[in-house]
């Protein structure tokens, strides 16, 4: 099977895997960031974009170093109470709360990159390949890389 045979989604679901858990996030702030205009359309309008405000909220309140935590925990399916909750939102509530949490990085309420972080090559490359993509691709993608992320809520009353 050719890349071109393969859909955006199931690229971004394959593509972080390349990515320690830092340049994964790395690459969904420098794409929520720089491709911001053409995918906040498609992240705030999002059915649920008020649950991923919530779940926002919650990891906004918590101390800077926590939040990078809490956001390492959903990238690796850390068995937590918010990487559970994340993983029973929807695929575009999902896509909301990365737009809500690049924001907040954004104007500091949420742990900013480090100043001189630069992403590694293949962090790059993919940049470059979801930077070629149509708008729904980059959509596609993004919800691909960000769908298997956090852990399958626990069954019976627990989340």
């Amino acid at each position: 099977m050719t890349v071109s045979n393969i859909s955006a989604y199931d690229r971004g679901k394959e593509a972080l895997k390349n990515l320690n858990v830092d340049d994964q996030l790395g690459l969904l702030w420098v794409v929520y960031t720089k491709l911001g205009k053409s995918i906040t359309p498609a992240a705030p309008g999002a059915s649920g974009s008020e649950i991923a405000q919530g779940l926002f909220n919650q990891v906004k309140a918590i101390p800077h170093q926590e939040q990078l935590q809490v956001m390492r925990d959903i990238a690796t399916k850390a068995n937590t109470q918010i990487s559970r909750e994340y993983g029973s939102l929807s695929p575009e509530t999902k896509l909301a709360f990365w737009y809500f949490l690049a924001q907040g990085m954004e104007n500091a309420t949420i742990i900013p990159m480090p100043p001189n972080y630069e992403l590694p090559q293949p962090g790059k490359e993919l940049l470059a390949t979801i930077e070629g993509l149509s708008f729904q691709e980059q959509i596609d993608f993004l919800r691909g890389a960000v769908l298997p992320m956090g852990v399958e809520p626990a069954g019976g009353s627990q989340i």
